[in-house]
């Protein structure tokens, strides 16, 4: 066998045990958020049991991601989040909440890869801001024993669509809480940067978001 060849032979080896040990997705058992075209937001007429709660990164509310490739995972969250909980009757069914977030506080576990998160090939935080959700529905009830499901309108990258997906929510006192975990698909938002040809960036997106929300 020739050098070059052997050269050749050595390369395709490696590639394939990385194939073969390549990082296995954290999206893999979550439970996954589906999409729909974005839908009409209802704000249910005042009343005496209605509250204002309020949360923010600030107080404690957190937002976190896990994305993975092939040979390895990152992880991240935003370091700006803001948000108002319209608390009817202590029912969360008959509640809804506002989120704002900040696009271009998005933060990793690299420096080299935050600012390309903040680039044109991604989230281009110069050209869309602000990422926002606005709840649309709350049922209870929702999958992997999370105590409801939550739809509403998610504005990201220039993209609004409808998104669902299972939270457990707890009213206590004159607060509430969220407490939720799943897979949302980049492409859903043309959020389509594909990786290197040999380390490709898979779409499922593992989202954390746990809300502290207080009068």
């Amino acid at each position: 066998m020739s050098a070059v060849a052997l050269r050749a032979a050595l390369a395709l080896a490696v590639l394939a045990t990385l194939t073969a040990v390549g990082c296995d997705d954290p999206a893999k058992d979550k439970s996954r958020a589906t999409t729909a075209a974005s839908q009409a937001v209802t704000v249910a007429a005042p009343s005496s049991g209605a509250t204002e709660l309020k949360f923010s990164s600030a107080t404690g509310s957190k937002i976190a991601w896990v994305g993975s490739k092939v040979t390895g995972k990152h992880e991240g969250g935003f370091s700006d989040l803001k948000g108002t909980v319209r608390l009817v009757d202590g029912a969360p069914e008959k509640s809804s909440v506002h989120v704002d977030i900040d696009a271009a506080s998005i933060t990793s576990d690299a420096e080299k890869l935050t600012g390309h998160l903040k680039s044109p090939e991604f989230f281009d935080v110069g050209k869309f801001a602000n990422i926002t959700f606005d709840s649309t529905s709350v049922k209870a009830g929702g999958d992997k024993g999370a105590t409801h499901t939550v739809t509403g309108n998610l504005a990201l990258h220039g993209v609004t669509k409808a998104v669902t997906f299972p939270a457990t929510i707890k009213i206590e006192g004159e607060g509430a809480s969220v407490e939720a975990e799943f897979s949302l698909n980049r492409r859903d938002f043309e959020l389509t940067y594909p990786g290197k040809k040999d380390d490709l960036i898979r779409d499922d997106v593992v989202v954390k978001l746990s809300v502290k929300a207080k009068k």
